[in-house]
């Protein structure tokens, strides 16, 4: 398998790729719009509430959390997560660029 490069793309478009990548999963989508609506909660909580088992809930979790969608803090023996707003303001600002350019040049 050969390299990806990334270092020959800047830090914006690489972090943008991370963010988008990450979201590139209905399960994790999901888990989002969960946190969403109840603002923090354990790894147990998003088991109950979506059809997978716990190791791929957890899976997830970790992908979200390693590309900064989401924060983990240890509360006793669990991780309680919530969304990580700063991740969503990289992704607005970018997706608001590439909405105004696009809106500007109406091609084809």
């Amino acid at each position: 398998m050969g390299a990806t490069k990334t270092e020959n793309f800047s830090e914006s478009q690489n972090q943008i790729a991370t963010l988008a990548k990450a979201l590139g999963h209905p399960a994790r989508i999901a888990i989002i719009e969960y946190l969403m609506k109840v603002n923090e909660c354990i790894c147990g909580d998003i088991v109950n509430e979506l059809p997978l088992a716990q190791p791929t809930v957890s899976q997830h979790l970790k992908e979200l959390k390693n590309a900064g969608i989401i924060k983990g803090n240890i509360e006793g023996n669990s991780i309680c997560y919530c969304i990580d707003e700063k991740a969503f303001e990289v992704l607005n600002t970018y997706f608001l660029k590439v909405i105004k350019t696009v809106a500007k040049e109406k091609c084809c």
